[in-house]
């Protein structure tokens, strides 16, 4: 069952808003079994949305749009809708009225701006917006689903898992299909499909996708086959390759995060960590923090950019400092030493690095970072080469710490 996207909007053609509202819809339509073949973007004029939706439907089965419902003269999608179906706006009392009560719960007057998102195209079913104004369209004709949804991200999200993909699986437009994400970080996407490919022999019907970021590559495994028993069967024997390949950098798998995954080891060995950044800036301590429940094992932070810092606020030797610098090895341990008697914690992590663009050296060059560990155990700092960006410096430096410590708790070489 083919599927097109389009994606409205002069903001997003332009370039100005990433496209995110896209790749959402993709992957939850590929997670039920739907092959999406095309991903359009149009701009605001009538003329172009009429286009892209005539062309669409005449090569895809289903068809979303994700924009141009809100209720500004720049919102243009329910015009090219009736054009293209052939039908009239209609007036919904109904929603309206929601409309006004969903503004009076915050305390605001309705804009009467507002009551044209109550016209909608006749006959149409309606998705239920719960963050917003504008409700999803959806019109079936002919064999073909077409569904609109409004462009702010969070709306359209609500709407696509509460509402759309129920509705399409009630019409069995998929197929027996199974999807699993094995979750890495620590090694490279080129190195992982080198020990991959040596004796992979994919079977009839299954995927397997690198889905590479700042946290880690990713690895999808997507099976199709006539029933959803045999589908799964044909992920698990991927998946058991994969883990016996590359087992020792899979942390986890669909939804796990790698910041959860540690969160999680730390209680189940009721452990306790502090950590002490310079070039991430808090970063890692954010990271920790965005888990519900980190104060069960999360004791604090302390950012110490400068050299004066580390030595007042983490115990750092001045003599080392000037001897090693504070992008060092002696540096990363002396900070992690440091940080764990501070807080009294069972480990300690330590960042300190050249994020970028300046401050590189020949021995030192940008994107150099020094990540070190302390526990009652042992102190120990590893040395990182990530690169020239410095927004992918400081990210990849947050998660490499983050690996350090699942591995020193998991005893992973």
């Amino acid at each position: 069952m083919q599927v097109e996207i389009i994606t409205i909007g002069d903001e997003v053609l332009t370039g100005h808003t990433l496209n995110t509202n896209a790749a959402f819809i993709a992957e939850k339509l590929t997670d039920i079994g739907l092959e999406v073949q095309f991903v359009t973007t149009t701009g605001d004029a009538l003329a172009q949305m009429e286009e892209a939706i005539r062309m669409a439907l005449k090569r895809a089965r289903i068809v979303i749009t994700t924009g141009g419902l809100g209720p500004t003269e720049d919102d243009q999608t329910k015009k090219a809708i009736v054009k293209v179906f052939k039908r009239n706006l209609i007036f919904h009392e109904n929603i309206l009225q929601d409309m006004k009560d969903r503004f009076a719960r915050r305390g605001i007057e309705m804009p009467a701006i507002n009551q044209n998102q109550a016209l909608l195209p006749q006959g149409a079913v309606f998705f239920p917006n719960k963050g917003g104004s504008a409700v999803g369209i959806c019109i079936s004709e002919e064999g073909r689903t077409f569904i609109a949804l409004p462009g702010v991200p969070r709306e359209m999200m609500q709407i696509m898992t509460d509402e759309v993909i129920p509705y399409l699986q009630g019409l069995e437009v998929g197929h027996p299909h199974k999807t699993i994400k094995l979750r890495t970080t620590g090694v490279v996407e080129s190195r992982l499909a080198e020990m991959i490919d040596q004796d992979l022999n994919l079977e009839p019907g299954v995927k397997l996708a690198f889905l590479p970021a700042y946290s880690g590559v990713d690895l999808r495994i997507m099976a199709a086959a006539d029933d959803e028993q045999r589908a799964s069967e044909k992920t698990l024997t991927l998946e058991r390759y994969l883990e016996s390949k590359v087992g020792k950098y899979i942390y986890g798998k669909n939804e796990d995060t790698l910041e959860s995954v540690v969160g999680q080891l730390l209680v189940d060995n009721d452990k306790t960590l502090a950590v002490a950044e310079s070039c991430t800036g808090g970063q890692l301590g954010m990271l920790i923090t965005a888990v519900p429940g980190a104060s069960r094992y999360f004791l604090g932070g302390l950012v110490s950019y400068s050299n004066d810092s580390k030595t007042q606020h983490l115990g750092v030797d001045p003599d080392l400092l000037e001897k090693h610098g504070a992008v060092s090895e002696e540096c990363a341990v002396a900070m992690a030493h440091g940080c764990r008697e501070r807080f009294a914690a069972d480990y300690a992590l330590s960042i300190t690095g050249i994020a970028g663009p300046d401050g590189g050296t020949e021995d030192k060059p940008v994107g150099v970072a020094f990540i070190g560990i302390s526990s009652i155990h042992a102190s120990y700092a590893r040395r990182f080469n990530f690169g020239v960006s410095r927004e992918a410096n400081r990210a990849r430096a947050t998660y490499a710490a983050l690996e350090l410590l699942r591995r020193d708790i998991l005893d992973i070489k």
